[in-house]
């Protein structure tokens, strides 16, 4: 008799994927979708799987499941990818220089800094004050560039002129 149960873990499909129909998913994906793009729901921190189930006249269930069939996330994860690429954009924005970390943070929906570092750095590998930092640098060095190309182009035209 082995000392050890070496058999072949069977790999069971979740459940989920058999209660779902393909139609009832891409239904719920863009009703899901509506609520995160159109009227940026990710954006309010008291926002939750069962208040988005309850606007979809669904459960959470059905909500998790889509969620992880389309985004191989659960929906915590999901929010927080909305919400970082939304600050990736605000940090990479001029008109937002201004606007404080926390200022972000709140604007798309993080409850507080901490929790926003935290997510941002899981999905970039970096804090949002050095994103903010390297791409003011590349916009900075795009501008230069561009001012260089217009001098040479202005030297061009006075030198066909003349």
């Amino acid at each position: 008799m082995s000392k050890y149960n070496l058999t072949e873990k069977k790999v069971k499909a979740p459940l989920y994927r058999t209660l779902l129909s393909p139609k009832v998913v891409e239904e719920l994906y863009q009703q899901i979708m509506a609520k995160f793009i159109v009227e940026k729901k990710y954006r309010d921190p008291e926002y939750s799987a069962q208040k988005l189930a309850d606007e979809l006249g669904t459960n959470t269930r059905y909500i998790s499941a889509v969620i992880n069939l389309r985004f191989q996330d659960n929906y915590s994860q999901m929010v927080n990818e909305f919400r970082i690429k939304e600050a990736m954009y605000m940090l990479k924005d001029r008109h937002n220089e201004d606007m404080t970390m926390e200022e972000i943070a709140m604007a798309v929906g993080f409850a507080n800094r901490q929790s926003f570092y935290a997510a941002f750095y899981k999905r970039t590998g970096t804090s949002p004050r050095e994103f903010r930092e390297a791409n003011a640098q590349e916009l900075k060095g795009k501008m230069e560039k561009r001012r260089e190309k217009q001098k040479s182009a202005q030297a061009r035209k006075a030198k066909v002129e003349a």
